[in-house]
């Protein structure tokens, strides 16, 4: 009886296992149901945008394509639209472009070293890494106007080249800031263990582990901060861009000793944004083939910098030794 007893429980036991096993077997098949599902809609959704921004690409290059020359890079703006160029503007770009990397990126570098590896974990940490966070999502107007207040009145350094690299220095920051702590962040804690191991200080850890292997990330963060920059419209009419110049700024080499000039950071100024922004606001269809051809060139930077960024960040890593 004890016998037959232990056999019907056994049975029900193993019955009991082969349902729960069934079951299991059940969700997993569903859930992969799901997963393929989800990666199909995922799939079809950037496929759309993709398409969508290649169309819309494609017709912007073919509107500008008659303008496609090297004469439309190297004349000046015109009030004849088959004789204008876009030298004044990639100049005034360029410069400000150089203003905003040499402003932002040793000091937001600098400074998301400083919050990863030396700030003490704190409620004043925390606080700045959330204001520093939020600042990254600030709307680009908020720093047109900050930097009137600041930089043309109460600095006195009008509208040129400096404040307007001041600004998108500042615009770009938090960027550089929270892309130098997510590449630090990623870098494994058993490189840190073995340098200190070896006796080495931390400086010497900072400068010759933690930065050297993060500067894959370091450098995309920087490059993808640039691009946004090259593209900003809204603070850079706050500060009182030029719509029309004829002229160039003062080079930055002179041929007497030291051989650098500084007074084309005082000079006035104008960008590739807003020269488009010119022409589109214009009546006559020719200025906005002009228009189109420089959203094209600004959109073929863009990508230009965003690719030379996931290059370098891969040449970068494979070179690199864990």
């Amino acid at each position: 009886m004890v016998h037959h007893d232990l056999q019907m429980a056994s049975s029900q036991t193993k019955a009991s296992v082969l349902e729960n096993l069934g079951a299991v077997r059940e969700m997993i098949r569903r859930h992969k149901r799901n997963d393929i599902v989800f990666a199909a809609i995922g799939l079809m959704a950037l496929m759309f945008g993709l398409l969508t921004l290649l169309i819309l690409f494609v017709d912007l290059v073919m509107d500008g394509y008659p303008r496609f020359n090297l004469q439309f890079l190297s004349d000046f703006p015109s009030r004849r639209a088959g004789s204008a160029g876009l030298l004044s503007a990639w100049v005034g770009s360029a410069l400000i472009m150089i203003v905003t990397f040499l402003t932002a990126v040793p000091m937001g570098v600098g400074a998301g070293v400083y919050l990863e590896e030396y700030a003490p974990k704190n409620w004043f940490s925390d606080l700045i890494e959330i204001n520093v966070s939020n600042l990254a999502g600030v709307p680009s107007i908020i720093y047109g106007l900050l930097a009137l207040g600041l930089f043309v009145y109460g600095l006195d350094l009008g509208q040129s080249i400096l404040t307007a690299g001041l600004t998108l220095g500042l615009l770009i920051l938090p960027i550089v800031i929270v892309s130098t702590r997510e590449a630090i962040r990623g870098i494994p804690v058993a490189i840190r263990e073995a340098a200190y191991a070896v006796g080495a200080t931390k400086w010497q850890v900072v400068s010759d582990h933690v930065i050297k292997y993060s500067q894959g990330g370091i450098l995309t963060g920087v490059i993808i901060g640039m691009s946004r920059a090259i593209g900003e419209t809204a603070p850079i009419i706050t500060i009182g861009a030029l719509t029309f110049i004829a002229f160039l700024p003062p080079s930055p080499i002179s041929d007497v000793a030291p051989y650098l000039n500084f007074e084309w950071l005082r000079s006035s100024f104008t960008v590739l944004p807003i020269q488009m922004f010119n022409w589109l606001s214009r009546p006559d269809h020719a200025f906005h083939i002009n228009a189109a051809a420089t959203g094209a060139i600004i959109i073929m930077v863009t990508l230009l910098m965003n690719g030379t960024a996931i290059y370098l960040r891969y040449k970068i890593r494979k070179n690199i030794k864990w």
